[in-house]
C-alpha cells in the first residue's frame, strides 16, 4: 500500500510543498520539487530527519552571561530536545575561541557542539 506525506521543502529559498509516495518505507516517487535539491530533502525527510540545532549554553567568567553554539552537523530530529537539555545544564568557562568544541560527540551521534563566537574572560566588555 502506498501513503503519500507532505512537506515543506527547506533545501532551497523557493520552499515547494512536497508530496512523497512510500510504500514498505521505501520513497516511491517525489512530486512538487522546483530542483533536485527538493528530491534528496524528500527522502532524507521521509527515512531519517535531522536538523541542525543552535542555542546558546551558560559561561562562567565570560564577557557575556551566555556563548551561541551549533551543531556541527545535523543530528536526528528526535534527539533535538535531549541535545537542549543537555546544553542547559552545561557551564563553560571563558576563554572559549570560535570553533572551540564544547560537547564532543553529542548524545552519541559522532557530532559535536561547537562555539559559534569568541567569549573573552571578563564582564563588561563591549
Amino acid at each position: 500500500m502506498t501513503e503519500t506525506t507532505h512537506y515543506l521543502c527547506i533545501g532551497c529559498p523557493l520552499g515547494c510543498r512536497l508530496e512523497v509516495d512510500a510504500a514498505n518505507g521505501e520513497v516511491v516517487e517525489v512530486r512538487g520539487h522546483s530542483c533536485k535539491r527538493g528530491v534528496a530533502f524528500a527522502e532524507q525527510e521521509h527515512t531519517d530527519p535531522r536538523r541542525f540545532v543552535t542555542t546558546t549554553v551558560h559561561v562562567d567568567g565570560g564577557a557575556w552571561p551566555r556563548l551561541p553554539v551549533k551543531t556541527a552537523a545535523t543530528i536526528p530530529k528526535g534527539a533535538m530536545i535531549e541535545l537542549c537539555r543537555v546544553l542547559h545544564e552545561l557551564v563553560l568557562e571563558a576563554p572559549v575561541a570560535m570553533g572551540d568544541v564544547v560537547l564532543a560527540d553529542a548524545l552519541g551521534t559522532g557530532v559535536d557542539v561547537v562555539a559559534t563566537r569568541d567569549m573573552p574572560r571578563g564582564r563588561g566588555i563591549a
